[in-house]
């Protein structure tokens, strides 16, 4: 067993990107958005980043973003939208963006949590996209239901909580390599989403 060495330099956070309140994820890394909601998770850390956004769908998902929908979030006019025909294209789609580290966020949506291997490699390119440009890229997966995907950075979900003319979620975080997994109450206020108390 090694010890541990102490030492008086301040301990600085890595350096991420805001996805809802004080919450930041950790670029230039992959991470995995689950639940019902996930769709709204990625507009919610889209609006608090500039710059455009590649989000990645099979041309044959027939549930796909509307500009309407968006709106509320983002300008739509941000999103340019990449449909591969196969499904294995969708990763190699993301890996590529990522390695050209020419945008900020690159968000690909799947019908299953990919394998531990294509998400070393997702990992490495956004790292070689980081140290070539001044961007550092962040990488979402988009899982449906408890998500699973092995080797992300942090893993993410959203519910709906919504009541008569309210909008409100649950945000879990339930996995992440350098944080306990805890819950928060989240809701739309007058500038957008809000964390509430944790629940």
């Amino acid at each position: 067993m090694t010890a541990q060495l102490l030492t008086r330099r301040t301990y600085r956070e890595p350096p991420g990107l805001p996805l809802v309140g004080d919450l930041v994820l950790p670029a230039p890394r992959v991470h995995e958005f689950c639940g019902s909601a996930r769709r709204t998770l990625a507009l919610m850390m889209a609006r608090n980043i500039e710059g455009p956004v590649f989000w990645i769908v099979c041309h044959w998902q027939y549930d796909r973003l509307h500009a309407d929908g968006v709106q509320r979030y983002m300008d739509p006019g941000r999103i340019t939208f990449v449909t591969p025909k196969r499904l294995e294209d969708v990763l190699w789609c993301m890996e590529e963006v990522l390695r050209a580290g020419c945008v900020p966020l690159v968000v690909a949506e799947l019908p299953d949590p990919p394998p531990l291997t294509p998400v070393r490699r997702l990992h490495l390119a956004a790292e070689t996209g980081a140290e070539h440009k001044k961007c550092k890229p962040l990488g979402l997966l988009l899982t449906p239901g408890d998500g699973g995907a092995a080797g992300v950075e942090t893993r993410w979900h959203l519910a709906p909580r919504h009541e008569d003319d309210h909008s409100r979620w649950l945000l879990q975080r339930r996995r992440a390599r350098m944080a306990p997994p805890a819950a928060w109450a989240l809701d739309w206020g007058k500038r957008g989403p809000e964390l509430g108390v944790g629940v």
